[in-house]
């Protein structure tokens, strides 16, 4: 196993390269001007020193290598001295946001713990509806709880956070007024009433995102329960007198966990991806409104991090999928 994770970190570099590249001319391709928002009374020569300030003035292999190595390395060493206070990097140019003139990862930093407090709770919670969802749904296939569940999925499925997030604004903040319809990114919890008040600015996206993930991770719990049920083990077990609880949640749950949790794993990505959205709706100051911003203002810079990071995301978590594969089910090895 140790072995088969160094191959696949050795092999994540090409092709993280490989995307880098991609995104690099898909952005350079695309239309639009950083000097478009630049009042009219500039002067045109003016914009061009701007344009070369930006770096514009350089072609374009040129401009893709020195973002590479400042994303690849120094970047890294920005980490290192923060961490231990050293200073590699002192005097090094980091990828500057052309909108705010400021590092790219430096608003990163700041913008990440709005993301993982709506986006970490909402994959928390809806595990946790999920799983229980799931195992019963399996175990009372067809009944009436079975099929209220595949109803709530299927709506999970089929509804768009961008309608989502506003029936809920208008139910639960304009016509019940229990919760705040916008997020307060500027709150800060240092007491009890103030938690109180996060808890309750949260609710209402992690309703959102925990809707989604609750669907789908639900109906791959369902159907890996209703494949192990029917397995050979599971009679043996219960000819030897086994209690329907160990059973089920013993012999049978402990299987139905290897397809699910590597489900689990590759959904971390898309989850993030999915938050732009909510993040849009709830005004969320997190990453995902970031890159909405960023695109509207043709902040390359900043476009190409914060894309590149969604990308490291998901060739990490699919390297951990494998893994935890590989840890949960002794049978597979990977030689």
């Amino acid at each position: 196993m140790l072995t088969f994770t160094i191959r696949r970190l050795v092999l994540a570099v090409p092709t993280l390269l490989f995307i880098s590249l991609i995104l690099f001319l898909l952005l350079e391709l695309a239309p639009g001007d950083p000097m478009a928002q630049v009042p009219l009374t500039v002067p045109p020569d003016v914009k061009q020193k701007m344009r070369e300030a930006l770096g514009l003035g350089e072609p374009m292999p040129i401009r893709y290598w020195k973002w590479i190595v400042q994303f690849f390395w120094i970047e890294p060493q920005v980490l290192v001295d923060w961490v231990f206070g050293t200073h590699f990097s002192d005097g090094d140019l980091r990828v500057i946001s052309w909108q705010t003139r400021s590092p790219v990862m430096d608003l990163v930093v700041q913008r990440i713990p709005q993301t993982l407090w709506v986006v970490g709770t909402a994959y928390v919670v809806g595990i946790l509806i999920a799983m229980p969802i799931g195992i019963y749904s399996a175990y009372k296939q067809y009944s009436i709880f079975d099929q209220a569940g595949t109803f709530v999925s299927m709506v999970g499925f089929s509804v768009p956070p961008f309608f989502s997030g506003v029936l809920v604004i208008v139910i639960f903040a304009v016509q019940l007024g229990w919760f705040p319809s916008i997020y307060d990114t500027t709150h800060v919890v240092d007491s009890w009433d103030s938690f109180v008040v996060q808890l309750k600015q949260m609710i209402m996206p992690v309703m959102v995102l925990a809707l989604q993930i609750t669907a789908q991770i639900s109906r791959y719990m369902r159907a890996s329960m209703l494949d192990n049920l029917n397995q050979d083990y599971v009679r043996t077990a219960r000819a030897k007198g086994l209690t329907e609880y160990t059973v089920v949640m013993v012999h049978v749950l402990r299987n139905s966990m290897i397809p699910v949790v590597t489900v689990i794993a590759l959904a971390v990505p898309a989850v993030f991806g999915g938050a732009i959205i909510t993040e849009q709706v709830f005004k969320v100051n997190g990453i995902g409104q970031m890159l909405i911003v960023a695109i509207q203002a043709n902040d390359l810079p900043t476009v190409q991090t914060l894309t590149f990071i969604f990308a490291v995301l998901i060739v990490l978590f699919n390297l951990i999928a494998d893994v935890l594969y590989g840890l949960l089910d002794p049978r597979i090895r990977y030689d």
